[in-house]
């Protein structure tokens, strides 16, 4: 194990206690931004020694899981901070994370695997079975609510949301059995040869178990830090007069960035159906998981919850579901297609700074 692997995690971790024990001795910005790119790196490094060990796709899951589940306690944690003011949190958190991932992250690995290897290939049965997934907890926790009527407002009552909340746990592991046990193979490369990577010597029981407590260290600093930061990214997005959705969109993005790394790595490398999995697979986490958890948080300790999406992201929605039908149906991909994503994702971007 490289030493800057072991190091980075545990200071990390080390700046974020600092920072909680003793919040007038917090590092500067700058500081803690370096410290969080580093934790990324690191995050990224022990997932694909993890991968290696256990081998796909239980690799992707491993990272997609373990950055969801520290994710939702964030999202608990500050909405039982924030209250009724945090009502929206988990609607826009959500949303954000589908068009981070699939616009922004897949795009970039389309772009990113295209630009280096001209066409890529990837087996359509496993990544279209998870859109189709992904389109229907999609609908159930963000666009039904804006239409029932027997509560005021974009929310569902007490049964609905306790509906949506299981059928959105329910569908995420059947997923994960799909994916794992009755149809593993539909997420195997479709030419395991082209990847170098495979035939190296996966490293030791002892290693992974290492890797996996230092993965979880590492991105329970990157969390950390992003909320450290935040208060910094929040004044700054209020002297710059951008909307208050914003915050959540920056958060999102800092808290994905080492499924990011992770996925345009493998893209370039030429391991699209790693990236395709990773991605896919962290939307319908954060979905099957994160819902449950706010709903049980909302029914148990009276907290509003806010889930129906304002008229312009359901077009949004709409839009890259269209479009990743698309991109996902002939098991191909050239860099056309990875422009359309980032060019939607642009648009969320856009249409967020200016409403």
């Amino acid at each position: 194990m490289p030493l800057w692997s072991l190091i980075t995690p545990l200071a990390a971790a080390a700046l974020l206690a600092l920072s909680v024990v003793l919040p007038q001795a917090i590092a500067p910005g700058a500081v803690s931004a370096i410290a969080l790119v580093g934790a990324v790196i690191a995050a990224v490094h022990h997932a694909e020694l993890i991968a290696h060990r256990v081998g796909e796709p239980f690799g992707t899951l491993v990272l997609a899981l373990a950055v969801t589940v520290i994710e939702v306690a964030l999202i608990v944690s500050m909405m039982l901070a924030g209250g009724p003011d945090k009502a929206t949190l988990p609607r826009d958190t959500i949303f954000s994370t589908l068009m981070i991932i699939c616009n922004g992250v897949v795009g970039l690995c389309l772009v990113v695997g295209s630009l280096r290897h001209h066409e890529q290939v990837f087996r359509s049965e496993g990544a279209n079975a998870g859109l189709a997934a992904l389109i229907a907890m999609a609908t159930l926790t963000l666009v039904l609510p804006t239409f029932t009527t027997s509560s005021p407002g974009p929310t569902y009552t007490t049964p609905q949301l306790g509906f949506a909340a299981t059928m959105s746990l329910v569908l995420w592991s059947l997923f994960v059995f799909v994916q794992t046990k009755r149809h593993r193979d539909y997420f195997l490369p479709l030419d395991p040869a082209s990847d170098a990577d495979a035939h190296a010597t996966p490293p030791s029981s002892r290693a992974a178990w290492a890797s996996g407590a230092l993965l979880l260290l590492a991105l329970m600093s990157v969390v950390g830090l992003a909320k450290v930061l935040s208060p910094g990214i929040e004044a700054a997005l209020a002297a710059a007069g951008a909307p208050k959705p914003v915050l959540g969109i920056a958060i999102a993005m800092l808290v994905l960035l080492p499924e990011t790394v992770a996925a345009v790595r493998a893209a370039r490398n030429n391991r699209l159906q790693t990236s395709l999995n990773l991605a896919y697979g962290s939307a319908l986490a954060s979905i099957g998981l994160t819902i449950p958890a706010v709903a049980a948080a909302s029914v148990w300790l009276g907290l509003p919850l806010v889930l129906g999406a304002e008229a312009k992201d359901l077009v949004l929605l709409v839009l890259t579901v269209v479009v990743s039908s698309i991109t996902l149906a002939s098991g191909r991909t050239h860099v056309l297609q990875g422009a359309v994503h980032l060019v939607i994702f642009a648009a969320f971007l856009f249409l967020a700074l200016v409403p």
